[in-house]
């Protein structure tokens, strides 16, 4: 009864029965123990734990192997491996069992390293592996990115014949793969494969998004479609995921409609997810639309909503749902501070957030982190007060990161100040001197400023690191393909009419009295060079695609990985109203809504 209750879910009333057998004067026995342990475990009972454990050393059954490896496994569970590798060390026989569970339990205690230790010793030792080895060492693998071990494991699984290349194995393998940034490996085990169940399918979607492949990750979604794949609740989360990282709302829809069919809609995280892809697709309207019928509504969903309305700098509505929230009796967490002041600092809302800031800690006892401080930094920064910000960062009560110096030498190129510029520089530099982004940064207040040995000496140091720049780049889907255009491209099918395209749009800004902002072209060369470069931009061949295939009224959408430059924004305010068509771009910071020449955000990103 011990048993059945234990193994089926009941470990509650395992327990009690247990207790109840002692009170009768019956002995526990190495039959008893070990469910009696796993009950303990599956309730995450220490003290209950502790003390079973001395009655197992009492009765004598802590060398039996089947109680020892139930005991490493309860630890295991109460993350307690300190006691687990001691009881580990101490066993005098160890079978396939032990040693499978202390690397499992070191992998789901977030200790890969000590797991690929402890899997080196079990090689040594010459101990053969199973199939729940390789489980265990493959997540392992992907958190260290240790992709040698990974194909060494993926070889050994064909040298040894043990049996075990099912397709779980094989899931495992895609995920290790897509973590250790092998994408072509991941691609060649899932075309290879003869059987492919929901996981193998939702691995590689998930695995093509987080490597920013949001292109593939959609086709293989399409595919899965086609092949009669059965989608369910992760692989729309997934998708949707992809659509918003490159703002394909006519493909989002699409899946809405899809997962209402399926049943999924009535799922609050699928709900939320919703919420979040339609702010992201630059559909403010359709995102508030998905809330507000939301049957229910958490904490997370708030704080989406919350965040949709920042992102577009409607920072006096993302207040008020903020507000509506505490209303409803629903008490922000530290994520959500942390969305409700980006939504300040977008919006300019200065004294807004100094109020926000403060209450976290007085009203809500919630400790300010870096993401917090990063945030305040970011909006004083933004809105002019650097001395401000500068002073904050040095009375911060815990050391700035990365992230805090960063927001601190963005607000500086907003404000072209070199020289608080260069100390927030250095900092940066040094906590993290790999992040390419904060070496760009400084060169292009440098190189606005006219100071090109300053800025030839930035990108030396690049190059001696071996970095590399991510290139400018642009989305627009049209009739459900997104079309992606880079810098300069000229690989589109409809490159000459997108060129000519744009030639008339010059015309037509000149007569306008468009007079270029080539401060915005970080290199040293002639003024018409500096203006043919800007005409380059890969918003500006979007936005050009988008007048040629779209008709009058029609509103463009156009994502970019970069934030816009200073030039691109202005031309793009005057051909909204050149042209009478509302432009919405999401850029790397914020959404912009151009329409009869203004832009939503004021001038002020």
């Amino acid at each position: 009864m011990i048993r059945g209750y234990a193994c089926n879910g009941f470990s509650g009333k395992s327990l009690v029965l247990y207790k109840e057998m002692l009170s009768f004067g019956h002995k526990a026995d190495n039959f008893t123990y070990p469910f009696v342990l796993k009950a303990c475990g599956d309730l995450l009972l220490v003290e209950i734990g502790k003390k079973v454990h001395c009655e197992v050393v009492v009765s004598g059954y802590e060398s039996d192997i089947f109680v020892g490896n139930c005991l490493l496994s309860m630890y295991s569970r109460l993350g307690d491996m300190k006691t687990a590798r001691k009881l580990f060390e101490r066993m005098l026989i160890r079978d396939l069992t032990s040693w499978n569970t202390i690397i499992s339990g070191y992998v789901k205690n977030q200790d890969p390293l000590e797991a690929v230790n402890i899997f080196n010793l079990m090689i040594r030792v010459g101990i053969r592996l199973d199939c729940t080895t390789l489980l265990s060492v493959f997540p392992a693998c992907a958190e260290l990115e240790a992709l040698k071990l990974g194909k060494e494991l993926h070889g050994y699984i064909f040298r040894s014949n043990i049996g075990c290349f099912d397709i779980v194995v094989s899931n495992s393998l895609i995920d290790m793969y897509f973590n250790c940034h092998f994408i072509v490996g991941a691609r060649q085990l899932f075309e290879k494969m003869k059987w492919r169940d929901t996981v193998t399918w939702n691995s590689m979607i998930m695995g093509y998004a987080r490597s920013g492949e949001a292109f593939e990750s959609l086709k293989i979604f399409c595919r899965m479609i086609l092949e009669d794949g059965d989608p369910d609740q992760v692989t729309f989360i997934n998708v949707l995921g992809a659509c918003d990282q490159i703002s394909a709302l006519q493909f989002s829809t699409s899946v809405h409609s899809l997962l209402v069919r399926k049943g999924f809609i009535e799922h609050m995280i699928v709900g939320t997810k919703l919420v979040d892809m339609y702010a992201k697709c630059g559909s403010l309207d359709c995102s508030y639309r998905v809330f507000d019928e939301m049957p229910e509504k958490n904490l997370v969903s708030w704080s989406a909503m919350v965040g949709g309305f920042g992102l577009h700098g409607r920072g006096r509505e993302a207040l008020a749902v903020f507000s509506q929230m505490k209303v409803k009796g629903i008490k922000p967490d530290d994520v959500t501070f942390t969305t409700v002041l980006s939504a300040c600092s977008h919006a300019g809302l200065v004294d807004e957030g100094r109020r926000i800031f403060d209450q976290m800690l007085k009203e809500y006892g919630i400790m300010p982190t870096l993401e917090h401080y990063s945030c305040m930094v970011d909006l004083l920064g933004r809105a002019g007060y650097l001395d401000e910000a500068y002073d904050f960062i040095k009375a911060m009560k815990i050391k700035p990161n990365f992230d805090v110096w960063a927001a601190l030498l963005s607000a500086c190129r907003a404000q072209r100040n070199v020289k608080l510029a260069e100390v927030a520089a250095r900092n940066a530099f040094t906590l993290n001197p790999r992040r390419i982004g904060s070496y760009v940064l400084l060169s292009n207040i440098f190189a606005a400023e006219k100071k090109w040995e300053e800025v030839e000496n930035v990108r030396f140091i690049v190059r001696q690191l071996g970095l590399k720049k991510q290139p400018g780049c642009s989305f627009i889907e049209l009739d459900k393909v997104v079309h992606r255009f880079l810098v300069g491209d000229k690989t589109h099918p409809q490159s000459k009419e997108i060129y000519a395209k744009m030639e008339e749009l010059r015309q037509l800004l000149k007569k306008a009295g468009y007079n270029p902002d080539t401060s915005s072209v970080y290199y040293d060369v002639e003024e018409d060079l500096k203006e043919d470069m800007l005409w380059d931009h890969s918003e500006r061949l979007a936005t050009a695609f988008a007048l040629i295939h779209t008709g009058p009224g029609m509103v463009i959408r156009i994502s970019k990985n970069l934030r816009v430059c200073g030039d691109c924004h202005m031309v793009i305010k005057l051909i909204s109203n050149l042209t009478g068509r509302e432009i919405i771009m999401r850029d790397a910071h914020r959404f912009h809504h151009f329409s009869n020449g203004i832009c939503s955000c004021g001038d002020y990103w």
